[in-house]
């Protein structure tokens, strides 16, 4: 289930619906989901409503937890699985939940929503007909430029719009190593995507590097390049 990435308005009814109809909802922090609900209410405008179990579900209690939550699906509880913001199993956990589902022949049913990279190809201005969506570079220095290399080859060949997430303190370092392999290429960065200080930075690689050092970096960025 899909929840907003900033703004609290784009949650959609069904997702609403859902997320007070089920049993349990499987989240990545319960303090910020129960809060969330809240403010549900709040925006609904409606009398209280009695609120769902709350299960932790994070990369680092997953394994554990999918036997528990399968467990609970065979019995006949409904359970949603929502992330902090956006779509599980997009850059989050989720997929292995999915999979194990699948394998037991528990019915999955997405409800779509709110997406950095949808929306950051959106307002980018790049092409949008095809695009190609990895998530986060590898840690790995050797790893990560092999990575860059190979997506040069791929949008040069296919003409492909490539969409990569990374984090505020990693950006200088991401973009210095994509210099130096792609040269200066333009790109797009999106930040803070619906919140109240969006912002969309596009240039050469050197000319958004100035920029992001003249103040620390701040929100998760989403990168776009052809």
């Amino acid at each position: 289930m899909a929840t907003p990435i900033g703004n609290l308005q784009d949650v959609s009814y069904r997702a609403v619906k859902t997320l007070f109809a089920v049993d349990v909802i499987a989240c990545e922090d319960t303090r910020r989901m129960g809060i969330f609900l809240q403010q549900i209410n709040k925006l609904q405008g409606e009398p209280p409503v009695a609120r769902p179990g709350l299960l932790s579900y994070f990369e680092h209690n997953e394994l554990r937890r999918i036997p528990e939550i399968i467990t609970m699906l065979l019995e006949g509880k409904h359970i949603a699985l929502a992330s902090d913001a956006g779509t599980p199993a997009i850059s989050d956990p989720g997929f292995k939940l999915i999979r194990a589902c699948v394998e037991q022949g528990i019915t999955v049913e997405a409800i779509p929503g709110p997406s950095s990279v949808i929306a950051a190809l959106v307002v980018s201005g790049l092409p949008t007909d095809k695009f190609l969506f990895i998530g986060y570079l590898p840690h790995k220095e050797s790893h990560a430029r092999k990575t860059l290399e190979s997506l040069t080859s791929i949008s040069a060949i296919m003409k492909t719009t490539i969409i990569l997430f990374e984090a505020p303190h990693k950006i200088i370092k991401t973009l210095e190593r994509m210099q130096e392999v792609l040269e200066d290429k333009e790109i797009v960065i999106c930040r803070e995507l619906t919140k109240m200080y969006e912002e969309t930075m596009r240039g050469t690689i050197s000319t958004v590097l100035e920029e992001l050092r003249k103040q620390k970096p701040k929100g998760e960025m989403v990168v776009l390049f052809r």
